[in-house]
């Protein structure tokens, strides 16, 4: 019983190096053929809107809906103590510093990092990866490129937008449940925010955007097993883009806020 144990623990910690492993030489294969001409700015194009337009929807309801839980969650205790105008101030830094990049993160990696690795599969189980290989075409450049630029423009933009709507969905609840003025609002907001809160969010956001392409772009690229390995890498590329996305934010937050201060 111990045997079957620490062989399969082992089997698990080997499948765990070779994914970082791959994952590294993807990376290094994606950051070199990034700058390395020609570019599809077509290819980058079609992948922004599909990336960052088509998720607009989600974002702004998610975005809306969590500044209104968030005004009302810090309004019931606020209220409790007579401190109702520092609710604006506490949404703010709530949404700009964590909430707006992580929460737009996991609905894009969502998205997106469902769909590569479903299209990719697809095109390594019918051999078209393969016949772009003898068309002396490179895969990484052709498919893996246009997406990890759109993903590192477009998620640092959707999360501004996130931030405003969030922000937007605080006010309501404030100026109109509440009873705090609009200026007040407004004032306390902005005296809250630094550009440093900003920036990391936004940095948070460009990191995110990488990961979740690289991530998902790996698993469309290793599927095997038909369909039910397209199956398979989907369900794995959303997983470990939602871990590694909350593993960077630990680690980001801790670099910016406590060894860098």
């Amino acid at each position: 019983m111990f045997t079957l144990f620490f062989m399969d623990l082992g089997r698990k910690i080997l499948s765990f190096m070779y994914f970082f492993g791959g994952l590294a030489s993807l990376t290094a294969q994606t950051v070199y053929q990034t700058f390395k001409p020609p570019y599809k700015y077509g290819h980058i194009v079609e992948q922004c809107r599909k990336a960052g337009y088509d998720s607009l929807p989600i974002v702004s309801v998610v975005a809306l809906f969590i500044g209104f839980i968030f005004a009302l969650q810090f309004g019931y205790f606020m209220q409790r103590i007579g401190s109702e105008m520092y609710i604006a101030s506490l949404v703010a830094l709530a949404i700009v510093r964590e909430l707006g990049p992580v929460v737009t993160a996991l609905i894009v990696a969502g998205r997106v990092g469902a769909a590569n690795p479903a299209e990719l599969g697809s095109m390594q189980v019918t051999e078209q990866i393969d016949a772009l290989e003898t068309l002396a075409t490179n895969p990484v450049k052709y498919l893996v490129v246009p997406r990890f630029v759109a993903l590192s423009i477009m998620l640092p933009l959707l999360t501004l937008y996130a931030n405003i709507i969030g922000i937007l969905g605080s006010y309501l609840i404030c100026v109109v449940k509440l009873g705090t003025t609009s200026s007040m609002y407004m004032n306390m907001t902005f005296s809250a925010l630094f550009y440093k809160d900003l920036f990391t969010g936004l940095f948070k956001a460009w990191i995110f955007g990488m990961v979740i392409a690289l991530v998902s772009c790996y698993e469309g690229f290793n599927v095997q097993g038909g369909a039910v390995g397209v199956g398979k890498a989907t369900m794995r590329s959303v997983v470990f883009s939602f871990l590694m996305i909350i593993a960077a934010d630990c680690f980001i937050t801790a670099l910016f806020y406590f060894i860098f201060p």
